[in-house]
């Protein structure tokens, strides 16, 4: 038995099924979106890589001044470094920089700490914190002493499309330019 009411529905939605004028623009508010934040995503993600490569290269010219400094390092000098470091990365937000002389040791194969002075929110190097750095400095000479210069800068995304904001931490060591290593001078 055939129900009369619903063979009209069938043929409507039937006829509405073949229908192709209209396809263009539902197909685009579908896609729309879709492409706007791969839009966003794509910025976000070049900008992100743009201020990671910023922050190392100002923060390879900040080991840089370092290494060719022949007098002893001041509190005074290493807030300009840290100015200077802001005004290369183009920070929003004032970073932290962090100096730590190191000494090798190649009897006992570990790293010492001559000494560490920072700017900003973060603590000085401590001596257990530079021996776990053997993975990530070089093996030297009995007693060469190294530079090693750290730098933290807020990274904040443009848009909001999974990449959080976070700290951009560079770590450069040097090689002193002119004499066996830097000193520092609490009291100039």
């Amino acid at each position: 038995m055939r129900r009369p009411a619903l063979i009209p529905v069938r043929r409507v939605l039937r006829r509405f099924s073949r229908q192709e004028h209209g396809n263009v623009a539902l197909e685009a508010v579908i896609i729309a979106p879709i492409l706007f934040w791969a839009f966003m995503a794509t910025v976000t993600i070049f900008d992100a890589y743009r201020q990671h490569s910023i922050n190392q290269k100002a923060a390879y010219t900040i080991g840089d001044m370092v290494s060719r400094e022949d007098r002893a390092l001041t509190p005074a000098y290493l807030n300009g470094a840290r100015q200077l470091f802001d005004s290369l990365a183009r920070s929003a937000q004032p970073s932290s920089i962090r100096i730590t002389s190191v000494r090798y040791d190649a009897v006992n194969n570990r790293y010492l700490r001559s000494w560490s002075e920072r700017v900003g929110p973060v603590a000085a190097a401590t001596e257990d914190e530079v021996e776990g750095w053997n993975v990530r400095l070089p093996i030297m000479p009995h007693d060469e002493e190294i530079t090693v210069v750290e730098t933290w800068a807020r990274y904040a995304a443009p848009f909001n499309v999974g990449i959080i904001d976070h700290d951009i931490h560079n770590f450069i060591f040097t090689r002193h330019r002119s004499s066996g290593s830097n000193t520092w001078d609490p009291d100039a």
